[in-house]
């Protein structure tokens, strides 16, 4: 390890300890003018018990607190500092934390790279004056420590002190300060405005969270990952933690997917790749920020679910056929009642009750908490691992209140009596009030505000837990990514026959062929056997089929003959004054059950990309593909082919025979693996298609961009 390395190791570990100083510190200080007096104020009425220190060298009091005239004339340096001047001022203040031995500050002003021109200069000076601080932002809110009580925050905001709860970061400050004025019940801890992450990032706050033991969840808004690797370590970290990352990531543009020479780029999407990291580092992703609070207070309130099998009480058919729905959308199952079950709630409910899973238990029990209770509990007996009663507070007044408070009773009395896991959902999210809420949160279930964010943050934490017992067997390292190094030099159109060679070296299946001077091609094709398919093989050509360069099903050298003069008329007016210097000829692929695509796609923020799908002509009209970034591992291959919809015609659909599900998977893995022994060098690679027989799976064309340096 060189001397630099060691340089920013040591940063890196000197500024992990000061964001812990950060987020839990003894004393904290605001550097700040007339504006953030009611700031001062709000930092000591949230209850912090350690020093609360104001800087201003032009007044004697702001706040109600005495004021120094800098950072020099403090008692000690701060642990955690809110620095609320202007941007060129601001970078004196953090030089003089740094060299104070402060811990971490946050930066409000605005006005770095963010605005171009002089900012770029400024943020330069921003970044060399911070040294080893914690520096959160610039542009930002701040932190809020509801576990501490702790408001290092210039404005308002409607969050309270909790024991333990989840914690919210943000790369938006509104939506940071929006989430603490929510009328849900999640119990933030923490609530972090990150800014423009010039010093910390999302993957440093989740790395120092994960090891919080009252955090039980991280919720994230998400602009743009720039540190991919990084931040797979701290997901992996949270991962073996048991504390699920739950992530909105704004911005599903595919401006970021430009076509380069191969199929595989329509394919890859940048947000594509943002689902493909997300599902391999276990991060719940969710489109709302509704969504967002209900899962994280799902897992704040109730924990982990043990499993997915889930038993539904309404009192209503709408509300029943809507979560039907709803489950069936994402592929969570209702299991039904036993026979057994079925034969003891028939004796409860009356003979117009239909006995299903979601149960209508409607009006005959509506109010009376005692038979509500043996039938929810006739239930949770089963073999259930949680039981959600849908139910909105439509009531007039307190007095009736009662008779929905006993649904909610008796489900929650059921499922502690069987040790099950108890949630209550609204449909509408303002009919679940505060002191339900809190009724149920204190029967260690989870009180849900809409139906879909309900069933989702149920079905998307057990799933989570499943993928933490998985990984737990092999540890999470597997997960992680590596960085990807920069290629050098200009990148090399492979000849497909070397492509393929080279393909074949790790395991990829090829045709028999032979590359051959024209006046050759009949004879070769003659040695190969009959049919065969011809190609030009020099010029080298990224897109042989639009140049006319490719001919099939040839079953003679008479073929062959009147291919190559069909071929090269053709090339010459594709590509004026070319000439067919060589032709590959290759033995033809025969009975072929389905065409897929194997790719890889090099991406300069999440490293290699690998693309597999439906190929040959269906690539660009289905678009039915998964994405897996590498490195990956055989199970992980199986999984994304087994999720394609090509794959019901691969196992053979309605009588048709059945492709070799195996030898796709071991072709998968071997481009897999020619690329990550290419990692520094591969910028693009195409198989497609590859042929699915009933007996093997062969790839007939194969593109290979290297860089050469």
């Amino acid at each position: 390890m060189n001397s630099a390395s060691l340089k920013s190791g040591s940063l890196r570990s000197s500024r992990a300890q000061n964001l812990r100083r950060l987020l839990k510190p003894r004393h904290v200080c605001i550097v700040g003018g007339q504006a953030m007096e009611d700031s001062i104020r709000r930092c000591a009425d949230t209850g912090f018990g350690g020093e609360i220190w104001v800087v201003n060298p032009k007044r004697s009091e702001l706040g109600g607190r005495k004021c120094y005239a800098s950072i020099a004339d403090l008692p000690e340096a701060p642990d955690a500092t809110f620095i609320a001047v202007p941007r060129e001022p601001t970078i004196e203040i953090l030089r003089a934390l740094n060299a104070a031995g402060a811990g971490g500050a946050i930066c409000y002003a605005a006005g770095y790279a963010e605005v171009g021109g002089e900012g770029h200069g400024l943020q330069k000076q921003l970044i060399e004056a911070v040294g080893d601080l914690a520096m959160v932002g610039p542009n930002c809110y701040g932190i809020l420590n509801y576990l501490d009580g702790i408001a290092l925050w210039p404005t308002g905001h409607n969050g309270r002190r909790v024991e333990s709860g989840c914690a919210f970061i943000g790369q938006s400050g509104n939506i940071a300060l929006n989430v603490t004025g929510n009328d849900r019940s999640v119990p933030f801890g923490y609530v972090i405005s990150s800014g423009n992450q010039v010093i910390l990032t999302v993957a440093d706050f989740v790395d120092a969270l994960t090891e919080d033991p009252k955090i039980s969840a991280i919720g994230l808004y998400i602009e743009g990952i720039d540190d991919v690797p990084a931040f797979s370590r701290a997901a992996a970290k949270a991962m073996q933690a048991g504390k699920p990352l739950v992530a909105l990531k704004a911005g599903k543009s595919e401006l970021g997917a430009k076509l380069a020479m191969s199929h595989t780029s329509s394919l890859a999407g940048s947000d594509r790749m943002y689902d493909a990291l997300f599902e391999r580092l276990g991060v719940i992703r969710v489109d709302t920020i509704p969504q967002l609070m209900e899962t994280m207070k799902f897992v704040s309130t109730a924990g982990l679910p043990k499993g997915n099998k889930l038993a539904v009480f309404t009192c209503s058919g709408g509300d029943g056929l809507m979560t039907a729905d709803i489950a069936e959308s994402i592929d969570l199952p209702l299991p039904q009642h036993s026979p057994a079950q079925v034969a003891d709630l028939r004796t409860q409910l009356p003979n117009f009750a239909t006995i299903s899973n979601p149960l209508d238990y409607n009006t005959s029990l509506w109010g009376h908490e005692d038979l509500l209770t043996r039938c929810f509990d006739t239930v949770m007996a089963g073999d259930y691992d949680a039981g959600m009663l849908v139910i909105d507070y439509a009531t007039d007044g307190e007095a009736s209140e009662q008779a929905w408070d006993c649904s909610v009773n008796a489900l929650v009395a059921a499922c502690r009596k069987n040790g099950k896991l108890p949630i209550v959902t609204a449909t509408l999210p303002e009919l679940l009030p505060g002191r339900v809420r809190e009724l149920v949160i204190g029967g260690q279930g989870a009180p849900m505000q809409g139906l879909k964010e309900a069933l989702h943050a149920f079905e998307a934490t057990e799933r989570f837990a499943r993928l933490r017992d998985r990984l737990a067997k092999g540890g999470t390292d597997g997960i992680n990514l590596p960085p990807t190094p920069k290629p050098q030099g200009e990148g090399r159109l492979l000849h497909e026959y070397e492509a393929k060679q080279q393909l074949s070296a790790y395991g990829l299946s090829v045709p028999e062929a032979r590359v051959v001077p024209p006046a050759e091609a009949a004879k070769a094709a003659v040695a190969l056997g009959f049919p065969v398919v011809l190609k030009v093989a020099e010029p080298v050509l990224a897109h042989k089929t639009e140049a006319g360069a490719v001919a099939v099903n040839l079953k003679s050298a008479a073929d062959v003959e009147a291919a190559l003069q069909r071929m090269s008329a053709s090339l010459a007016q594709y590509k004026p004054g070319a000439v067919i210097a060589k032709v590959l000829v290759e033995k033809m692929v025969a009975d072929v059950v389905a065409e897929l695509i194997i790719g890889v796609k090099r991406d300069p923020q999440f490293g290699l990309a690998l693309v597999i799908g439906a190929g040959g002509i269906l690539v660009e009209m289905v678009q039915d593909s998964a994405m897996l970034l590498l490195p990956t591992d055989r199970a992980a291959i199986e999984r994304a082919i087994d999720g394609l919809k090509i794959s019901k015609l691969v196992k053979g659909y309605r009588g048709r025979p059945a492709g070799d599900l195996r030898a796709v998977a071991n072709a998968v893995a071997a481009v897999a693996a020619f690329a990550e022994a290419h990692r520094g060098t591969l910028l693009e690679l195409d198989v497609n298609p590859l042929m699915v027989l009933k007996d093997g799976a062969v790839a007939v064309d194969a593109l290979v961009v290297l860089a050469e340096g």
